[in-house]
């Protein structure tokens, strides 16, 4: 038989996800299978993210491992790492990745200076001045030789491969590629480490079969191809199939906005993207999910919103942040977390941080309408923290919109749904 599945792996900020979806005719795709598995060592550790999708796939059945035709990958967009030509780290000081969340602010002036002080790269929290960092860390150390600026998503789809030739184009715009030129902004490809950014190519696009090396080592069929992937914020939103209107809200460790734009937008923190040929925009606060569980573990958090009244508002005002700086609505790599006054009830506070939570979506969407993008009419909310009824009333009522939780339409089935997709369209390979 052809391989007839689409398999989709999530780098998540905490852990792993994969999901495998299959098609019968012209039915919608439905899901067949998804697991997931925090990361067995450390999130900046790039050999956590090989060894995470080789168990998940060891969870797999035989026979479903071999009808796998397709694959893709997101992460998270702006977790960076330099590697060699052949994907290797060059030496223990360059073993780990600079996460999504490192703002590097002394190299925010280099930064700016090549994109002429324009777009998301130009930001301390924007991959362009992370790979200066990184770049800096190397000469440092006295590393030498080729090295190649890569993505999480891009370096492990480069081990997919058995190339670490390409990069998916939404996630390299915090690098600096301007996604309506076609090429990097500013005077980035004149720089003498130009050399080792990738060759840009648009998300669903098939690059070839799995190489040699990750074929064996998964057991998948040598005929599966690998299809660029996007970032997880752009995976959830395929996932969830927005209708006009809509606006999808990833409430994970952070939290992301996302919605659909007749035409490309630009401002200081905000992304914009080219997903199945519609221009989506958005933007990520470094705050989210992931700061209740520094206070309270998930039993906690479910027994103690059961005790809020939505209706009754603690009046404080909070900004749960997970630490120094923010990247949207606000660009600013100095902003500092506001995490009290602390009442003496447990539900009260855990109120007031969603409250606070709450309080930054609103002002992300009111600033997404200030840069041009319609007014969103309803909101779909993705993500852990959409398991949660009071957080979504609370939502509910800042933003005056109906607001529809979704935990169960996870980034990794938006991967399988595009790499069924392009399976479907290109037909089986032979």
């Amino acid at each position: 038989m052809p391989p007839s599945l689409g398999l989709g792996l999530d780098l998540g900020t905490s852990g792993a996800r994969l999901a495998l979806m299959e098609v019968a005719g012209d039915a919608p795709a439905v899901l067949r299978w998804e697991q997931a598995i925090p990361y067995p060592g450390r999130f900046e550790d790039p050999e956590s993210w090989r060894r995470a999708l080789a168990t998940l796939m060891a969870a797999l059945s035989t026979e479903d491992r071999q009808q796998v035709g397709a694959i893709a990958i997101d992460g998270t967009s702006g977790t960076l790492l330099l590697c060699r030509p052949d994907g290797s780290l060059p030496g223990a000081e360059l073993a780990s990745a600079l996460p999504y969340h490192h703002a590097c602010p002394g190299q925010q002036a280099a930064a700016a200076a090549l994109v002429d002080n324009q777009g998301p790269a130009a930001s301390a929290s924007g991959s362009l001045a992370r790979a200066l960092e990184l770049l800096e860390r190397a000469r440092a150390a006295g590393i030498d030789g080729p090295l190649w600026v890569r993505h999480q998503a891009d370096w492990l789809m480069g081990w997919l491969l058995g190339s670490w030739r390409w990069g998916e184009e939404g996630n390299n715009l915090r690098l600096g590629w301007d996604l309506q030129q076609q090429r990097w902004n500013g005077s980035i490809a004149s720089e003498s480490w130009a050399a080792g950014l990738p060759e840009i190519c648009p998300s669903g696009r098939v690059l070839g079969p799995l190489g040699a090396e990750a074929a064996t080592w998964l057991n998948l069929s040598p005929r599966c191809q690998v299809v660029a992937g996007s970032t997880d914020a752009n995976a959830a939103v395929l996932a969830a199939d927005p209708l006009p209107g809509d606006g999808i809200t990833v409430l994970g460790t952070t939290l992301v906005l996302k919605q659909f734009v007749p035409e490309p937008l630009q401002g200081p923190g905000l992304s914009c993207h080219r997903v199945g040929g519609r221009w989506l925009v958005g933007g990520a606060s470094n705050a989210g999910a992931g700061i209740l569980r520094r206070f309270f573990n998930d039993a906690q958090i479910a027994a103690l919103s059961r005790q809020i009244d939505p209706s009754q508002p603690t009046g404080l005002t909070l900004r749960p942040l997970l630490g120094i700086g923010e990247r949207f609505p606000q660009d600013d790599p100095t902003l500092e977390a506001v995490l009290e006054p602390r009442p003496v009830g447990d539900a009260r506070y855990l109120q007031a941080l969603l409250e606070g939570l709450t309080a930054i979506e609103r002002e992300g969407w009111m600033r997404l309408r200030e840069l041009g993008a319609p007014a969103v009419q309803r909101v779909i909310s993705l993500g852990g923290g959409a398991h949660n009824p009071q957080w979504r009333q609370l939502r509910q009522q800042a933003l005056g919109v109906p607001v529809l939780n979704r935990p169960q339409l996870s980034a990794a089935r938006g991967m399988a749904r595009l790499a069924l997709e392009t399976l479907k369209s290109s037909g089986p390979s032979t």
